[in-house]
């Protein structure tokens, strides 16, 4: 029986989730909240690129007015003041500048980040809009539920980016109304497996006590 490129990307998100998030330190966890804002950037990106290859598509355009220039994650100390819009990527980037870390891991966390939005800025446009439906409806809440296993929240970054996990499983778990919903009429296919393995490849290259 031949085995399809969706269930190759399915396995992905479960390989993801079986990372042994309990394991990680505060530290850890932090380089894992550096590696999220790089997928937030081409999160962002995907979205916008889906938008400009179906203009007409009301579902993806109410999805972009709750992931861009929103304030549905406001507010947050030290990161959004009340009712402030935003992309949901600046709250990651904010989110970062509330625990500082020593300058050679952050250039590392840097590298690896702009290594991996390089090599997804690579990637077919289509496969870069369609993986938004693998994201939104269901992949995920996945993961995010496997980064709240994580034990150590007790810094300020690591309270905003728990903030950021919870109020995204609530976004898109609606049946009816949540992300999920407004996108997966974009049926994802095998041109997307990259860009889930991409994601697994730059959290295990930041927390190495994943791998």
């Amino acid at each position: 029986m031949e085995v399809s490129e969706v269930a190759d990307y399915q396995r992905v998100v479960d390989e993801i989730s079986d990372l042994d998030w309990e394991a990680l330190s505060q530290d850890d966890l932090r380089d894992a909240a550096w590696a999220y804002y790089f997928f937030s950037v081409q999160f962002r990106e995907n979205l916008q690129i889906a938008r400009k290859l179906h203009p007409a598509d009301q579902k993806l355009k109410q999805l972009e007015q709750e992931e861009c220039d929103t304030n549905n994650l406001s507010p947050w100390p030290g990161v959004a003041a009340p009712g402030e819009r935003m992309n949901h990527d600046e709250f990651m980037k904010r989110t970062l500048q509330l625990s500082p870390m020593g300058e050679l891991n952050q250039l590392r966390l840097e590298e690896i980040g702009q290594s991996y939005l390089d090599a997804v800025r690579d990637i077919d446009l289509e496969a870069r809009a369609l993986s938004i439906a693998s994201y939104e409806d269901g992949g995920l809440e996945k993961v995010f539920r496997a980064f709240l296993r994580a034990r150590h929240w007790e810094s300020p970054l690591l309270q905003a980016f728990k903030h950021f996990l919870t109020e995204h499983i609530r976004f898109d778990s609606d049946p009816g109304q949540g992300h999920g919903a407004l996108s997966r009429h974009l049926t994802p296919d095998d041109r997307i497996l990259p860009l889930w393995t991409a994601f697994k490849q730059i959290l295990v290259q930041a927390v190495p006590k994943l791998a």
